[in-house]
């Protein structure tokens, strides 16, 4: 490919400030058919047709059955109630004749419904779960298809990682639930109300018509109660969402501050939702009970003047309230079906600020070399986002070989383009897949010389299971050395025309770095290249050098040429750099010396690392960088990771969880005591409220067979009393609801706040646990806590309703006769199995998928985490298989739960409808032989099933208890758990004057994610108070590793350290941390104001003054007044809004503000260029008087004036001393690092 020319002859707007104005459709419009921003967001929704789009020919089959099953299984309850009223007829006109034969043929009929429903809803559950599963998981697919085919800037502006995998989960599970069994579900209610209609108008059109009055307000009650709980229901899971991202490695104090913070709204909406339900099911038994008065009431009438018969008035009356409640019941599928249509509309709109570049131009011919330098921040790396075509200039465009890039196939133009970034993305898979994303079907040979090319067999031929060792989330078990020469074999395999270098050696110590760029040399050859790069050693030998400065070229030329002007940008730059001179190549080990050290680096605080929970998604939200999945040893490449990241989202931890007694949750629960008296007397009255309903309709029953003037009375007194069942139920109902609500919120409230103490203060080993990793502890705080709440509050509320509904139905029935309610009784569980299923029903069977989709979901999380890597290896493909492998599991669970679902769906009704037939036939044989009358047949009959539709209903509601134990046990573990180095923990001495002396004596160490790797053997190492230790060795050897155990984010296994003589495991946690302060080399910013990021190192409470006086010592204060809203400016997810050099001041500033004794540098210049490292230098140089340091580093300058440099090498200190002595030794390990450097130098 020959030259590629950028002109952007315009502006630019950053990547990273990228806020633009993009007019291109959100997920490219296969998900969002409608796709014009529609001014105001509420109408947002594609149409529901729209969502069946991804439907092959079997699903239009399955479709097309369920359809026929739904209506045919709707039309049963209609039919049931025309048998009903001949039922009430057969024994009301027959009190004398032949009652069992005419009672047997009504029987017979219900034995044919029996088998007709059964049929049906089988088809009518099982087709639309499965179809439903089906296009949900070739949506899934798409989705993620499309995301991984936006523009890069989509993902740095409009949605975090967290964002895109909720949808993915989320989203997915609600167009799921839109085009699932809900569609089965709602054609079966609708079909339930016109059949129910239809029979009653044919059975007595005028009654109907007075009772169609009080439907529109069964209607909207239904519909307004399942409304405001789903909105209440959501508003509590924002606010909790919002808890959860609260970053928690601040201060402890302060994270749980704010957390709690935000608990109390969470607390709030509870109880609101708790009332709303309450009030809901109040009003609507209350209309209910008011619209069976007033249809006994005018039934009555119609039996005197219009002759009517018993039996067709409560035909009329049950057909039409059916057929109105089951209208109600369809409102819930309603909103699923606006959620699901809502969910596949979702755009992304976005605000273009900072200008990047503004005409900036720039032409590199074919098989050349262009290295772009200049300032932090200056540009460079945007120029490789644009010709990735990551981003689209706003005006201009970029060329490659004369054409324009946005005319190009834009995977085609990625295969041809090599990228190699300054923080190398590894996805969660084994090296050797990480590897092969550069080509497609790569062999192990291949890979193996990429490897080779890359300077990587060594140390791969060195881990435990070689090519197959995991690269944990994010290439978390590697150095940032070893990290880097995966991805440049990555890019060695995929054989590019144009290869991109952003900073690709700026992590590695000298000698990686010589070999790497000897590769990378090797590679260059005949290629165009563009390289970004501080160390102008790496780009001496580039055919074009262009400097950039503020967007704009200010100088180009080669080398020599660019030399030849003192005054030139260039010179000066290179000037700064001779200034370090040695600065310029690593000496040292580079990033994350390894594993872990990567954890500590993170916690810039004095705090032990905490993961950001990031909003309970697995998700890459803040957390990615801090979740080590670990194969634990294992002797085999076994990926622990992608199992333990399912389980642990599901269920709790994998180790048998300990049975939590309910009374250790009732203990916690016990400031409520009285609130949960009174919800349980509401619960009793609740309870007795169904059965007493079963005596009215049989009494009304019989007096609709008695002479005129009776049933004039009766019917009158009947309506009232109905009425006042009523009023009762709208009194009862809110009471239970609001009492138990907030009694379980409260009991929610105080496990979060009680477990998110503890996770803050476990020690940093513990997250090195995948089952720990933030997402798993996120949904352990979100959800499990939720499930608990029903343990106590709900199952107690509901054990006491049922019992109260037994009792009394079983006493009425035992009392009117006790021969048929024996039968009756044996018949109940059938009748109770069917109104279980029904609700379990009403609620979905496939509510589940979301929990199966987790492992698939990490997949789709990396994918989106390091969507820039994803794209430039034009990887989308490969994780797509991948994907679909993932959901395949799911789906054909999903699938076989549709199939079960469907046969016991069917089985309840089969059973329902043969229980009546025989508890008929047995009262007609009971009448027949003078045991017992009419009217007492139905109240048995009534009493017992009204009391076991209350019953299965309310249990139905009731959230699984096993699954609550479990959550329980989860959580109590956690609560449970002793943090092995607690930074809560207020014993231990402190020291009234540091001196800020160091010993390390005889520490052997191993992490314990890894115990089969010994970082340190027998390792001892004095530092003086006040004086300078460096540290350099290879990556990898452990240097970070020291300060790790400094902090104490692990202790060492045997061996101690003191700080002035005292073991550091007896001084005070937090006291020791404060007194030390960390600068690491991707210092982790959080998602909050500068201003607030540099007061954490204060705890948060550090005055202005401090704050400002830190900043300018640390050179940021210019940078920040400089930026539009100063300190008050938002630094973005992980500081992504910042370059790499105000990232790192803001982060000492952030040390130096809690002004400490002891300062530790772990890499703190490595990213940066000459000119902020010459900065951030002077600013460490100031902060380090007087103070003990400890250097890790890896560019000699940083390490020459250093007054003892000690060489790590295989867990030992192999050689100490000053810079002048070390390298005069013959051979030495030091002196032989020197030399690298001065060739890497003079290379």
């Amino acid at each position: 490919m020959a030259s590629m020319v950028l002109q952007k002859r315009t502006r630019l707007a950053h990547q990273k400030l990228m806020k633009r104005r993009r007019k291109k459709p959100g997920i490219n419009g296969n998900l969002q058919e409608t796709e014009k921003s529609k001014g105001d967001e509420k109408t947002n929704s594609v149409p529901f047709h729209k969502l069946f789009s991804f439907a092959d020919s079997l699903d239009i089959l399955l479709m097309i059955v369920g359809t026929i099953g739904a209506i045919g299984n709707g039309i049963c309850l209609p039919l049931m109630t025309v048998f009903l009223g001949d039922t009430i007829n057969a024994f009301g006109e027959n009190q004398n004749k032949d009652v069992v034969h005419v009672v047997s043929k009504v029987s017979l009929k219900f034995v044919y419904l029996a088998v007709g429903s059964a049929v049906a809803s089988f088809f009518q559950v099982a087709c639309w779960i499965v179809t439903g599963e089906r296009q949900a998981a070739r949506i899934r697919g798409l989705y993620l298809k499309t995301i991984l085919r936006q523009d890069v800037a989509f993902f740095d502006k409009e949605t975090n990682t967290g964002e895109v995998i909720g949808r993915m989960s989320g989203d997915t599970v609600l167009i799921q639930d839109a085009m699932g069994e809900k569609v089965g579900k709602f054609l079966q209610l609708v079909s339930t109300f016109v059949g129910g209609f239809v029979v009653a108008f044919i059975k007595g059109w005028l009654l109907t018509l007075v009772l169609m009055s009080s439907i529109p307000l069964l209607v909207l009650a239904g519909a307004a109660m399942s409304m405001t709980i789903a909105r209440m229901a959501s508003r509590g899971q924002n606010a909790y969402a919002k808890a959860a991202s609260v970053a928690s490695f601040t201060g402890e104090k302060q994270a749980i501050n704010n957390y709690k913070k935000f608990l109390v709204t969470a607390y709030n909406s509870g109880v609101r939702e708790g009332l709303a339900t309450g009030l809901g099911l109040g009003v609507v038994m209350l209309i209910i009970f008011c619209s069976y008065a007033l249809a006994i009431w005018f039934g009555g009438k119609m039996i005197l003047e219009k002759g009517y018969s018993g039996g067709s008035v409560l035909n009329v009356i049950i057909a039409v309230l059916s057929g109105s409640m089951s209208l109600g019941q369809a409102s819930p599928c309603m909103s699923a079906f606006a959620a699901g249509r809502a969910a596949a509309y979702k755009i992304y709109p976005a605000r273009p600020d900072e200008q990047i570049f503004s005409g900036f131009s720039l032409s590199i011919p074919s098989g050349t070399t262009a290295a772009l330098v200049g300032q932090s921040g200056s540009g460079k790396s945007t120029v490789i986002s644009l010709i990735e075509r990551f981003y689209d200039p706003q005006a201009g465009e970029v060329l490659i070989d004369g054409v324009n890039l946005k005319e190009f196939q834009l995977k085609w133009i990625r295969e041809k383009l090599g990228l190699v970034s300054q923080e190398p993305v590894l996805f969660t898979a084994s090296i050797r897949d990480n590897i092969a994303y550069g080509k497609d079907g790569a062999t192990t040979e291949e890979i193996r010389a990429a490897a080779e090319l890359a300077n990587a067999a060594k140390f791969i031929d060195k881990l435990p299971q070689g090519l197959d060792t995991m690269a944990g989330e994010h290439g978390t078990q590697l150095s940032g050395g070893q990290k880097q020469r995966i991805a440049i074999a990555r890019a060695i395999l995929k054989d590019p025309r144009i290869l991109l270098l952003d900073e690709a050696t700026s992590a590695l110590d000298a000698e990686s770095e010589r070999i790497v760029q000897e590769a990378l040399d090797r590679i260059m050859v005949n290629r165009t290249t563009v390289i970004v790069a501080h160390r102008l050693s790496t780009i001496r030998n580039a055919d074009v050098i262009a400097v950039i400065h503020r967007g704009k070229m200010v100088e180009k030329g080669s080398h020599s040429e660019l030399l030849s002007d003192p005054d030139g940008a260039y010179s000066q730059l290179i000037r700064l750099q001779e200034v370090n001179k040695d600065s310029e190549h690593a000496a040292e080990d580079h990033k994350r010396s390894d594993l872990s050290s990567e954890s500590f680096r993170q916690s810039s605080q004095r705090i032990s690392l905490r993961r950001s929970i990031s909003r309970g998604s697995s998700g890459v939200g803040n957390s990615s960088r801090h979740s080590f999945p670990v194969s634990f040893g294992l002797p085999t490449g076994i990926n622990v990771t992608e199992n333990s990241q399912e389980e642990t989202e599901v269920s709790p931890p994998q180790e048998k969880a300990p049975k939590v007694p309910i009374r250790r949750l009732a203990y916690l629960n016990k400031p409520e005591i009285p609130m949960l008296t009174i919800g349980t007397i509401a619960a009793c009255i609740n309870g007795v409220i169904f059965p007493i309903f079963g005596i009215l309709i049989s009494r009304v029953i019989k007096s609709f067979y008695e002479p005129p003037h009776e049933l004039r009375k009766d019917t009158k007194f009947w309506s009232i009393i109905f009425m006042v069942l009523g009023v009762a139920s709208f009194l009862v109902l809110p009471s239970q609801f609001y009492f138990f609500a907030v009694a379980g919120s409260k009991l929610i409230q105080r496990i979060r706040t009680i477990c998110f103490e503890r996770v803050v203060h476990m020690e940093v080993g513990w997250f090195d646990d995948p089952e720990h990793s933030s997402g798993a502890i996120g949904a352990r705080l979100s959800a499990d806590a939720a499930i608990i709440r029903a343990l106590v509050g709900d199952a107690l509320a509901q054990l006491v309703q049922n019992i109260s509904s037994a009792v009394a139905g079983l006493v009425i029935a035992f009392t009117a006769s006790w021969q048929l309610a024996f039968i009756i009784l044996v018949l109940i569980p059938l009748i109770g199995i069917n109104g279980y299923v029904q609700v379990k029903f009403m609620q979905g069977f496939s509510a589940d998928a979301k929990m199966m989709y987790e492992e698939a979901s990490q997949v789709a999380n990396d994918a989106v985490g390091s969507i820039r890597t994803v794209a430039s290896f034009c990887a989308e493909e490969k994780v797509m298989q991948l994907y679909r492998k993932k959901c395949e599991g799911p789906m054909k669970t999903g699938i076989r739960q549709g199939l079960i679902s469907g046969i016991g769906f069917g089985v309840s009704f089969f059973l329902l409808f043969s229980a009546y037939a025989t508890s008929f036939y047995a009262g007609a044989q009971l009448v027949k032989h003078g045991k017992t009358t009419f009217s007492d047949i139905f109240e048995v009959f009534f009493a017992l099933t009204m009391a076991a539709v209350g019953i299965s209903q309310s249990s139905s509601i009731g959230t699984d208890s096993t699954k609550a134990k479990a959550a329980a046990a989860s959580v109590f573990a956690i609560i449970d758990r002793k943090s092995k180095i607690d930074p809560s923990d207020e014993s231990g001495t402190t020291i009234e004057n540091v001196r800020g002396e160091i010993e390390l004596h005889h520490v052997s160490f191993k992490y314990p994610s890894r115990p089969d790797i010994q970082i340190f053997r027998d390792l001892s190492l004095t530092i003086r108070s006040g004086k300078t230790v460096a540290l350099v060795g290879e990556s990898g050897s452990g240097k970070s590793t020291v300060i790790a155990l400094l902090q104490r984010f692990y202790d060492p296994d045997s061996g101690h350290i003191t700080l002035d003589g005292i073991e550091i495991q007896k001084l005070q946690l937090r006291w020791l941390r404060q007194q030390m302060g960390l600068v690491s080399q991707e210092p982790v910013l959080f998602n909050d104001t500068i201003r607030a990021n540099i007061a954490y190192g204060k705890e948060g409470d550090a005055t202005e003054a401090e704050i400002i006086a830190a900043a300018e010592l640390a050179n940021a204060h210019k940078f920040i007044s400089g930026l539009q809203q100063g300190y008050e400016a938002a630094v973005g997810e992980r500081g992504v809004q910042l370059s790499g050099g105000q990232k790192q001041r803001v982060a000492i500033a952030r040390a130096i503000v809690k002004s400490p004794k002891i300062l530790l540098l772990d890499e703190a210049t490595s990213a940066l260029d000459a000119e902020s490292e010459r900065v951030v230098q002077d600013a460490l140089d100031r902060v380090m008087v007087n103070r003990t340091t400890v250097v890790v580093a890896h560019r000699l300058s940083t390490i020459k004036n250093a007054d003892v440099i000690a060489v790590v090498k295989n867990g030992v200190i192999v050689e100490k001393g000053r810079h002048e002595t070390l390298i005069n030794i013959k051979d030495g390990f030091y002196a032989s690092l020197v030399a690298l450097h001065m060739s890497a130098q003079t290379a």
